[in-house]
């Protein structure tokens, strides 16, 4: 038996999630978009019956925000549709079912931290696929579903490595919206999150972010400060960078539950942005 199933197993979280795994000794397999096709029913069937797991993480997605503006459809048959079959076949094969799923869920348009009970209100074609995905997910007997929002890891593009291209091409003025808040998290940490949220059988729906919150603006600024350069970072706003999907202005995620489930919450996003920053220069 398979003990961890991972789709989406060479994004970002995906590898992470699979590095943490086998550190830990679990018999982990996963599977991408290149081995397999998670909106293909027999193919996803076959390959869960194959391995047997007692955990499957699904991490795969259709990610790409904007794009989904113009493509809804296939969007939801990827967030929403195929995640449905996931979790029947979970339910068959006594499998328990963790599905990733976004601050995009919200609208933004909240005062204060927002909380797993907090009504859902997307904004936008993707956000509103990823809620279809959590309906479905629902389905599993067994469900975790873990809402994460601007994340960042080892061997893939994200904000990070955008900031630290430009740097690299000699950028002495940066500008970077600084009117969408939230809290950026490390993949390293969700992963290790991940793993123990499943062995201490956290089931339903829960926040998983690193802690503390900034904007777009402060989290480079951040960046710039720990790579040690001396760049000037001009706040603007988002109108200054028009793009066909709408953000949440404010999807800042309140983790009092996995603080009560574990005792403990994920480290800073600074610490995290440190440990990101060394592992990417070593790595």
């Amino acid at each position: 038996m398979t003990e961890l199933l991972i789709t989406g197993s060479n994004g970002q979280l995906g590898r992470a999630l699979r590095d943490a795994a086998e550190k830990r000794g679990l018999a982990t397999a996963g599977a991408d978009v290149d081995t397999l096709d998670i909106t293909a029913p027999a193919d996803v069937e076959r390959w869960i019956a194959e391995h047997s797991p007692r955990v499957l993480v699904n991490c795969a997605a259709y990610t790409a925000v904007d794009d989904c503006e113009a493509n809804e459809i296939e969007a939801t048959r990827v967030n929403g549709e195929a995640v449905g079959r996931l979790a029947s076949l979970c339910t068959r094969h006594d499998t328990f079912f963790v599905h990733m799923s976004t601050d995009y869920v919200f609208d933004g348009t909240a005062d204060r931290p927002y909380l797993e009970t907090d009504p859902t209100c997307p904004l936008g074609a993707y956000g509103r696929s990823k809620l279809v995905g959590e309906i479905e997910a629902r389905r599993a007997h067994r469900h975790l579903i873990v809402r994460t929002a601007w994340l960042y890891g080892l061997g893939g593009t994200n904000f990070v490595e955008a900031i630290r291209s430009q740097l690299q091409r000699n950028s002495a003025h940066l500008r970077v919206v600084a009117d969408q808040r939230g809290n950026p998290t490390y993949c390293g940490d969700l992963a290790e999150t991940i793993l123990d949220l499943v062995s201490n059988d956290v089931t339903g729906t829960i926040h998983a972010v690193n802690s503390g919150e900034t904007n777009w603006h402060g989290f480079a600024l951040e960046i710039v400060r720990q790579l040690g350069l001396d760049v000037e970072v001009e706040p603007v706003t988002t109108d200054a960078f028009p793009r066909p999907a709408p953000r949440p202005a404010y999807s800042v995620l309140d983790t009092r539950r996995l603080h009560s489930a574990l005792g403990r919450e994920m480290p800073s996003w600074q610490d995290a942005l440190a440990r990101y920053l060394e592992a990417s220069c070593t790595g």
